[in-house]
């Protein structure tokens, strides 16, 4: 079966054509499964500095899982600023939070929250680091690189691996992290993982709000790359079952108060407050409660039991 698609290069000519004053405002935001990422664009009149310079948009929300009943305009309200690394010049990427018709967020809108948290923790001066692994997938749904009819040999020799026998699909990686570099994302560094046709992304240190603005922006470019590739990034946790490694994003943190001199009282305290409430957070972590992770936290494959709370130093 053959896939259909267009030659890039063709596309480089119509870029260098000059667009005068306007700009070209790519809206981004994440649908009704909390997982995906969905876009528009928008022509301003000029270039935009911060996100109070474009204007609120719209769109229907019956075609993202976020409709509500006869009233299914959505409407989105810029909250961060890109450079956009496809079109160049002044175009810009703007991230996007969701409001429904009654001026109030979407229920899907879980950034609106989370801001209202990290204002409160503003004194804190909460850090986060963010390691994004992913799998890169053929367009027919098989890992990248892997055989067609079989498996490629057992883990060991692809971590941070070299060479066209341990790594599947550099060439994506590398344009990814220039995209984010010039998009203005806080990416501090990349790498081959553990599964082959899996690699993983780092955003951090970042503070407060901005460390998901940065991550969700990040995984936009990421799909938006793969596309000029055709090929399909998931975040699946256990794309591949059997005695593969699964894919996370494991979240570094820390407040002020950790990283000063005794911060390790600190770190107790969290830690204790955090093995409270272990299923509680557990259920918070994926869209599905916690039903996808559960496919990865077996305690095998460098993984936690899903069941089990545990710290150490």
């Amino acid at each position: 079966m053959g896939f259909g698609h267009t030659d890039k290069n063709v596309l480089k000519r119509y870029y260098e054509i000059p667009q005068g004053d306007r700009v070209q405002a790519m809206y981004v935001w994440i649908d009704g499964t909390g997982e995906s990422l969905r876009a528009k664009t928008k022509t301003l009149n000029e270039e935009p500095k911060s996100p109070k310079d474009c204007p609120i948009w719209n769109f229907d929300g019956s075609s993202t899982y976020q409709a509500e009943g006869s009233n299914s305009d959505v409407y989105l309200h810029p909250v961060a600023l890109f450079n956009d690394p496809f079109r160049g010049g002044k175009n810009k990427l703007v991230l996007c939070e969701t409001y429904k018709y009654n001026k109030m967020p979407h229920e899907t809108n879980k950034r609106h929250t989370c801001n209202q948290v990290m204002e409160r923790a503003k004194e804190a001066k909460p850090w986060f680091g963010i390691e994004q692994e992913y799998t890169l997938l053929d367009m027919d749904g098989h890992p990248l690189g892997w055989p067609k009819n079989g498996f490629p040999g057992p883990q060991g020799p692809y971590y941070c691996g070299v060479g066209a026998n341990k790594v599947h699909g550099r060439d994506i990686v590398e344009a990814h992290y220039r995209c984010c570099l010039y998009a203005g994302i806080t990416i501090s560094g990349t790498n081959a993982e553990v599964m082959p046709a899996q690699w993983e992304f780092q955003v951090g240190p970042c503070e407060g709000i901005q460390m998901g603005d940065h991550l969700w922006m990040a995984r936009f470019l990421l799909h938006r790359v793969c596309e000029d590739f055709n090929v399909i990034a998931t975040l699946d946790p256990k794309p591949m079952e059997g005695d593969w490694n699964g894919a996370g994003a494991h979240c570094n943190y820390s407040t002020l108060g950790m990283r000063e001199p005794g911060g390790i009282k600190d770190i107790e305290q969290a830690i204790d407050r955090l093995s409270r409430h272990h299923v509680r957070h557990i259920k918070a972590y994926d869209p599905k409660e916690g039903k996808d992770n559960e496919r990865r936290l077996t305690g095998a494959h460098e993984t936690s039991s899903i069941h089990d709370f545990s710290a150490g130093i």
